[in-house]
């Protein structure tokens, strides 16, 4: 039998990694008609990739559930059991970049983290989306201004005072260039593709 101090946490556990690891840009890609995702370009999950079928719109709204799964687990953790917020946030992180359902080979985690920072502390989610879209207007390189936005999320929340978020965060940065470990490489040796000017194997 579970303890009852272990139920909270658990609990929040379980319910961010089983809505982070919903595939939005599989299971859209595959109602639209447009084939199994995994097949197409880089074969990632997310809204990078879900645009190289060449709907803009379906990786638009990629982009906004999967930023709304990561959200939705902080909120209704912080509803059901105060205090356990992080351990959901991590948990939806996890759950998007590692869902098992698919073998553990999920997205990239940018879209997700930005719903987790904006249901964390709405400020900071507010310059990781300046960042995130100023940096995707100008460059016009998604790898390069995804990662510039997840950096930026541990640092606006310390200069904020929001010192309590700054661990999770950098954790959750540190995964983001970890999943992105082959776009660094590109971008160092001026390989990455900008967006409209052709697909990657590993966007």
């Amino acid at each position: 039998m579970i303890s009852a101090v272990l139920l909270a946490p658990l609990g929040a556990l379980l319910l961010g990694y089983a809505l982070g690891s919903v595939p939005f840009g599989l299971l859209l890609t595959a109602a639209a008609g447009a084939g199994d995702i995994r097949q197409i370009g880089s074969g990632n999950i997310g809204a990078t990739n879900v645009l190289r079928t060449g709907r803009k719109g379906l990786a638009a709204l990629t982009l906004l559930l999967d930023a709304a799964k990561g959200f939705a687990a902080v909120m209704l953790t912080d509803a059901l059991w105060p205090g356990q917020a992080p351990i959901a946030a991590a948990a939806a992180f996890l759950g998007h970049c590692y869902p098992v359902w698919l073998g553990f080979k999920g997205g990239k985690g940018v879209a997700t983290l930005l719903g987790i920072v904006l249901a964390l502390h709405a400020p900071s989610a507010l310059v990781f989306a300046g960042v995130w879209l100023g940096l995707l207007a100008v460059v016009r390189i998604s790898s390069a201004a995804g990662l510039s936005a997840a950096i930026s999320a541990p640092v606006s929340a310390a200069f904020f005072g929001r010192l309590d978020l700054v661990p999770l965060l950098l954790a959750l940065a540190a995964i983001v260039l970890w999943r992105h470990r082959a776009n660094i490489e590109r971008l160092l040796n001026g390989t990455e593709p900008r967006i409209g000017g052709g697909g990657a194997k590993d966007g």
